[in-house]
């Protein structure tokens, strides 16, 4: 199977104003990535246009909304995948929900299961049930939500037919950055996969500081790469070889433990 590209976007974000942050991001990535066929995969921070913010019943929008036409845009215009969440309204009820868009404009949506108690997410969110596992172009890659990257169960990756990628969005706090960085190398050496975590700096309208630290981790848990605390695009080709070596020595997807989650 071919080697994979992708574009990892740090970013600070406008608080509560997602055509400002529509626009910005389109800006950066335009700046980034000078046409289609340099990336396979666009991965941007949680609450990409808003923030991470409990004001859903005035900024959620709807699943077909002003956000999933631009990701449908941007996914044609660079022909990759294009990713991250939104707050989004359906059916009297608000998700923090990532969408999952291709450059034919066709989408899959995973809402975040672990809501973040602390910031009273939980009280104005419904939690997601399903986790998604994507293919494409060759690679099995399964995106999660921030909080999610605290809970090992739900990102264990089969044995049966494993993963090779591990996304996680975020709007990670500078004061918690430490275990940020911590989980998800953690994240990488038990599931023997790469993994990629996309988290935003600056300040947000609460006041609280986001450092980033967006980086990405081998099947080893060795750091590919790191953005530090600046506006960045990561653009980053991941290659299959090191992927089956890992796992050809260490076989430990075999001997988990089996669950069920209920």
């Amino acid at each position: 199977m071919s080697d994979f590209t992708v574009s990892l976007v740090q970013t600070d974000l406008h608080w509560h104003e997602p055509a400002a942050n529509r626009a910005a991001l389109a800006d950066q990535l335009a700046a980034a990535l000078a046409g289609p066929g340099l990336t396979d995969l666009i991965v941007l921070p949680e609450m990409f246009t808003t923030g991470f913010s409990m004001a859903a019943a005035a900024q959620a929008e709807p699943g077909e909304g002003a956000t999933l036409a631009w990701l449908r845009e941007q996914a044609a215009r660079y022909d990759a995948v294009v990713t991250g969440s939104v707050m989004i309204t359906e059916a009297g009820r608000y998700y923090n929900r990532l969408l999952w868009v291709r450059p034919d404009g066709s989408y899959s949506a995973y809402d975040k299961r672990h809501l973040f108690r602390m910031a009273g997410e939980h009280e104005v969110y419904t939690a997601g049930t399903n986790r998604l596992v994507e293919e494409w172009r060759g690679w099995r890659i399964q995106p999660l939500v921030c909080y999610d990257l605290r809970f090992p169960v739900w990102s264990r990756n089969p044995s049966a037919e494993p993963y090779d990628l591990l996304l996680y969005v975020a709007n990670w706090p500078h004061a918690r950055v430490h275990a940020w960085k911590v989980l998800l190398q953690a994240r990488a050496i038990e599931n023997l996969t790469y993994v990629a975590g996309v988290n935003r700096i600056g300040l947000d309208g609460l006041g609280i500081e986001y450092s980033g630290h967006t980086m990405l981790l081998d099947p080893r848990g060795d750091y590919l790469a790191q953005a530090g605390s600046m506006p960045t695009i990561l653009t980053r080709r991941l290659m299959r070889h090191p992927l089956h070596e890992a796992r050809e020595q260490l076989s430990a997807l075999s001997d988990a433990d089996a669950y069920d989650l209920r």
